[in-house]
């Protein structure tokens, strides 16, 4: 007799493994398929993994730097083994925990590939999972009474850029990366590839960036984007915009060697690797969607704002419904389906509060609508903006370059996003995010009082900055 569930979630990734501990606790039946290691993409071939990398490239960098600070040190050595190791060694203990958490919540995971199979002898209604087991033992059915849709999303590529993992790499291979080469090939000026950029930068290897658009980091405030370029360039990595790669020019023989068209010349760029990093495609196929009535479109589920498919009792969440492809935002669309299912009647996600970051150096953070967005969206604006070599604690830190910038209604003096650029913002960010939640103007902020000193003050000055009251600057 097949195994019936409350929920069955297809994907362990943190949107799927969160949702289904939120389930469990709400005193649901939970069952978990996923067909690789729990913690999915995030944990093993995104977030924590490049954020470690990030980690020793910044205190390779630093420790390069430590002169300045009066510390007087031999030239640091790069040891990329040890960095592969602790990396390695900070994902294998992220991954016990949410193990255990499975455990703990009694959440039962089943090894293997998922797919929806159609109305049958064990559900008049599609959904039931047929589960091909890792072990290559006979497929096991689970009947679920709601399935949630967390497959997540794999690296783009562009066609003729055939990845080999050798020569041509996305982020999942040079994540595996046994030795730095000298110089890397990029392409694509986004979150991803500004990253592994000031990564690779900050390591000693020689990179350039090809962008296919007039600036890099296009989701972001302009001046925040033209901030990051200037200081990628300032670190040596040269960034080439209005770039269209030729990918038919490719060659691969001992290096990597391609041409692209820039401001109607025909240019040829070479280096040891390539790095293309040109977004993400949902994971939409071979999970049994034609199946069911759910719709796809564009490459992406559909959904309503509670995260139902065409299928009511079928859910989809995270990067295979589109939209922000952030680990924090499929966690919260998870919980929201879950609470749906459970009629707990949640509130929708307001993607607008919705804080994004990039790990490079310097960071980027972000939250709200950028000043461009504000006006197209017909508001009458007023800015606040302030810089980190104003700020104390940035001087005594050796990190003074960026700002923190505050865009506001003019007419009802609502804040409508807060955008930062240099040291540490992705860790300051949550503020602005709650003053998101709140409805909070930046008068309100201003009276916040931040302690001195901190890099968070910059946040203080750029609130009173709105309306010309800053005092530093």
């Amino acid at each position: 007799m097949a195994e019936e569930y409350d929920l069955v979630v297809l994907g362990g990734g943190t949107g799927g493994y969160v949702a289904a501990i939120r389930a469990s606790k709400l005193g649901l039946k939970v069952a978990i398929v996923e067909k690789r290691e729990m913690g999915g993409t995030c944990l093993h071939r995104g977030c924590i993994p490049s954020k470690a990398l990030l980690r020793s490239a910044e205190v390779f960098r630093q420790t390069k730097e430590a002169e300045a600070f009066g510390v007087t040190a031999q030239e640091p050595v790069l040891d990329f083994a040890k960095v592969q190791e602790r990396k390695q060694s900070i994902v294998d203990t992220l991954h016990k925990g949410v193990q255990g958490l499975m455990k703990k919540g009694k959440i039962d995971v089943f090894e293997g590939f998922g797919r929806i199979l159609g109305p049958s002898i064990f559900s008049p209604t599609a959904g039931t999972i047929s589960v091909e087991l890792n072990n290559g033992e006979e497929n096991e059915m689970i009947v679920p009474k709601n399935v949630l849709i967390a497959t997540g999303s794999s690296p783009k590529s562009l066609p003729g850029l055939e990845v080999d993992g050798e020569y041509v790499m996305t982020s999942d291979e040079a994540l595996q990366m046994q030795e730095l080469p000298k110089s890397i090939l990029i392409v694509g000026g986004g979150v991803i590839g500004i990253e592994w950029a000031s990564m690779l930068s900050d390591f000693g290897v020689e990179v350039t960036v090809l962008e296919y658009l007039p600036g890099i980091l296009p989701t972001e405030d302009d001046e925040v984007a033209k901030e990051m370029q200037k200081q990628m360039n300032k670190k040596g990595v040269n960034i080439v915009t209005d770039a269209k790669v030729l990918a038919d020019t490719l060659q691969k023989d001992g290096q990597v060697s391609i041409d692209a068209e820039v401001n109607g010349e025909t240019v040829t760029y070479q280096a040891e690797r390539m790095l293309v990093s040109v977004g993400r495609s949902a994971n939409v196929t071979n999970i049994g969607l034609e199946n069911t009535e759910i719709e796809v479109e564009n490459g992406v589920i559909k959904t309503n704002q509670y995260y139902q498919t065409k299928e009511s009792h079928i859910y989809a969440i995270g990067d295979v419904i589109g939209g922000m492809q952030l680990a924090h935002v499929a966690s919260h669309e998870g919980i929201t389906a879950v609470e749906h299912i459970a009629d707990k009647k949640p509130h929708p996600l307001n993607y607008d509060q919705v804080p994004t970051c990039i790990y490079s150096s310097p960071e980027v953070a972000s939250v709200g609508l950028t000043e461009k967005q504000a006006k197209e969206q017909g508001f009458e604006i007023k800015v606040g903006k302030f810089p980190f070599k104003a700020i104390g604690k940035a001087l005594v830190y050796g990190e003074t370059d960026g700002f923190v910038k505050i865009v506001a209604d003019k007419n009802s003096d609502d804040l409508l996003g807060v955008h930062m650029v240099g040291p540490h913002v992705t860790d300051m960010i949550s503020e602005a995010g709650l003053a998101k939640v709140l409805d909070a103007t930046p008068w309100e902020i201003a009276e916040s009082i931040h302690p001195h000193p901190t890099l968070a003050e910059a946040i203080g000055e750029a609130a009173m900055a709105v309306d010309g009251n800053q005092i530093h600057g």
